[in-house]
C-alpha cells in the first residue's frame, strides 16, 4: 500500500493514511481491527485501524511516537515518507465490537482511541446505544478530540491536568454502565490494569473486552521441556532462558510472529498434546483452560512434552 498522507493527530501522534497504489478498495475490516506494518530489516509492528469499516478506500492508522519503545513507531515517524510503498498485512481483529449488544461503553486512554474511534463510527452506523470515556494527560494529546466531542454528551473527555492531576474514575465508569452493556478498554498498561480490576466481579467476562498495546505479563522462558512437531516428527529441546519461538527459528523453521509479546495473535499455534503455560493477553480464561492453542512467542509448557501442529 502507499502512504498517501500524514496528518497531525495530536501532540506526539500522527495519523497515517494508507491507500492501494491502484486506487482500488482495501481488504474489508471490522471495527477494532489492526494490521501489520512490515518495516525495514524484518521489523513488523501492529497498528489499529481508526477509520470506519464502511470506508473501503483507505486504512487510517493512529501512531504515537514512543521514544522508549521497541523502534517501530520511531521508524514510522522519523523515516517513512509520503509516497512510500509499504507491505501491509490483512486486517485481523482480536478486539471486535459485539454488534448485537444493546449498548456499548468505550474507554480509551491516549492513542488507545484509535480502535475505539472505529467502533464509535460502527456503533453510530448500526444505531447501537453507546458512550465514550476518553482520557488524556493534557488536552493537546487528545487525537480526534474535536470530532468526537461534536457527537454530543455521549462523549466524555477527561484531561488529567484539568482535574488537578486526577485520573479518570474507572470504577465509577464501570458502575454507571447500563445493565447488559459490553465494556471496551484500550490504553496504557496502568489504565488497563485499573479497568480490569474494576470490571472483575462487576461485569461478566464475556462482556469485558480489552486491547493491549504491550504485555503486562512476563514471558515463560523457564525452558526445560521438549516441543514435538507433529507434522515433521521433529523433537526440539527448549532450554532455560529461551522462548519456543526462538528455538523454532534457530532450528530453521519459518514461523510467523510479529509483536513477540503475546498481544497480536500472529503466532497462535494449535496444541495437540501437553499443557501450555499461557502468558499472552489475547486468549480468554476459558480458552487458556482448554489448552487447544497458544502464543508461542511468549508462552511455555507446564508439561515435559508439548506437541504442536507444526
Amino acid at each position: 500500500m502507499r502512504l498517501a498522507t500524514i496528518i497531525f493527530g495530536g501532540e506526539g501522534s500522527n495519523l497515517f493514511e494508507l491507500r492501494r497504489p491502484d486506487g482500488g478498495v482495501v481488504p474489508p475490516f471490522t471495527a477494532g481491527a489492526h494490521v501489520d506494518l512490515h518495516l525495514a530489516d524484518g521489523l513488523v509492528r501492529q497498528y489499529s485501524i481508526a477509520n470506519a469499516p464502511a470506508e473501503r478506500d483507505r486504512y487510517l492508522l493512529g501512531i504515537k511516537r514512543e521514544a522508549q519503545g521497541r523502534g517501530g513507531s520511531r521508524f514510522v515517524h522519523d523515516t517513512v515518507k509520503v509516497g512510500a510503498i509499504l507491505k501491509v498485512g490483512l486486517p485481523r481483529n482480536n478486539f471486535p465490537l459485539v454488534e448485537a449488544a444493546a449498548s456499548s461503553v468505550f474507554v480509551a486512554g491516549g492513542i488507545g482511541i484509535t480502535p475505539i474511534r472505529s467502533m464509535v463510527h460502527r456503533a453510530q452506523a448500526i444505531g447501537q446505544d453507546w458512550r465514550l470515556h476518553y482520557a488524556v494527560r493534557r488536552r493537546p494529546e487528545a487525537v480526534f478530540a474535536a470530532e468526537l466531542l461534536s457527537l454530543g454528551d455521549r462523549v466524555h473527555l477527561h484531561v488529567d491536568d484539568e482535574n488537578d492531576g486526577r485520573l479518570l474514575d474507572l470504577p465509577a465508569v464501570v458502575a454507571a454502565a447500563p445493565a447488559g452493556a459490553h465494556l471496551y478498554c484500550c490504553g496504557p498498561a496502568p489504565m488497563m490494569a485499573t479497568f480490569k480490576a474494576a470490571a472483575a466481579g462487576a461485569v461478566p467476562a464475556e462482556r469485558t473486552h480489552l486491547e493491549y498495546f504491550t504485555s503486562d505479563t512476563a514471558p515463560a522462558v523457564q525452558g526445560g521441556f521438549v516441543v514435538a512437531l507433529a507434522r515433521s516428527g521433529r523433537r526440539i529441546v527448549v532450554p532455560p532462558g529461551t522462548s519456543i519461538l526462538e528455538v523454532l527459528r534457530a532450528a530453521g523453521l519459518r514461523v510467523q510472529a510479529a509483536c513477540e509479546q503475546g498481544v497480536c495473535g500472529t503466532c497462535e499455534t494449535q496444541v495437540l498434546e501437553g499443557t501450555p503455560d499461557h502468558r499472552d493477553m489475547i486468549l480468554s480464561d476459558d480458552e487458556k483452560a482448554g489448552g487447544r492453542s497458544m502464543m508461542i512467542c511468549c508462552s511455555g509448557s507446564r508439561s515435559e512434552v508439548l506437541v504442536l501442529d507444526l
